[in-house]
């Protein structure tokens, strides 16, 4: 009668050296697919070209600045440079159910925006949002 499992290998390798063996095509298939998408990737400079869907519509354009800061600490309110007197005056009356839209400069350090939070804060401003720009 014959054997249905073939005897073991006799080629004097251990159990060991015949899984690295049979490890070695894999390894040069996954170093071959890893070639194909380096390469596959450099071949064109072109950009991808947009999605059906993901074009700025108006509604996700970049919403309106009530206030800005200039880098070098000024204010100002539709274009026009404010005081610290004539600031609460300029900006559009406190509401709960409408935050306070902040653009701030970069550079403008901690300080000086906290001077003007509190001045906020005592117009009765209860959510200020500081809106920034998207890294590119």
């Amino acid at each position: 009668m014959t054997d249905l499992v073939p005897p073991p290998s006799t080629s004097g390798k251990g159990l060991l050296e015949r899984v690295e063996d049979a490890l070695l095509p894999l390894i040069n298939l996954v170093f071959l697919l890893l070639m194909f998408f380096i390469v596959a990737g450099q071949l064109t400079n072109e950009p991808l070209p947009e999605l059906p869907g993901t074009e700025q519509s108006p509604e996700q354009q970049a919403p309106e600045a009530d206030m800005m800061v200039q880098a070098d600490g000024q204010w100002q309110v539709e274009g026009k440079q404010q005081t610290r007197e004539s600031l609460l005056a300029a900006l559009p009356a406190p509401d709960e159910n409408v935050p306070l839209k902040i653009a701030a400069d970069q550079s403008l350090t901690m300080t000086e925006l906290e001077d003007l939070l509190r001045i906020l804060e005592e117009g009765g401003y209860s959510e200020v949002l500081l809106l920034t720009e998207p890294a590119t």
